[in-house]
């Protein structure tokens, strides 16, 4: 039933559930994007929330689910866009985040903007 009204996130789901095809292809894209994005340090909070082993696992199902998203290829609206390209994978990642914005600790906050300001590089 829950097919019946399906729009367009399968991929996005079957990605969330391979964790490390999840965690080695966000360091990549984010590599790539970082300096354009302006909630970098939103997204990266999310990401070390959903790799918490603390985190409840249906918060790390919602969270790698928008980070999925966040890394396929195709987009309803394609990043490379000027201005526009981003705001889809933003409105996911903010939905998410407000879902579950609780799990979100400040330890997770911490490790976004340190991540930032020392530069991914250690991440990858």
């Amino acid at each position: 039933m829950a097919s019946d009204y399906s729009v367009g996130f399968e991929p996005a789901d079957r990605l969330a559930e391979d964790r490390e095809s999840v965690r080695r292809r966000f360091w990549g894209k984010f590599k790539r994007v970082m300096a354009t994005l302006p909630f970098a340090e939103d997204l990266l909070a999310a990401y070390y929330c959903a790799f918490d082993k603390e985190t409840p696992r249906h918060v790390q199902v919602a969270l790698l689910g928008a980070i999925a998203y966040f890394i396929l290829p195709f987009d309803f609206i394609p990043d490379v866009m000027p201005v526009l390209g981003f705001t889809d994978d933003a409105a996911i990642l903010a939905t998410a985040i407000r879902m579950v914005a609780a799990h979100i600790t400040p330890e997770h906050r911490e490790a976004a903007r340190a991540a930032l300001k020392r530069g991914i590089e250690s991440e990858i």
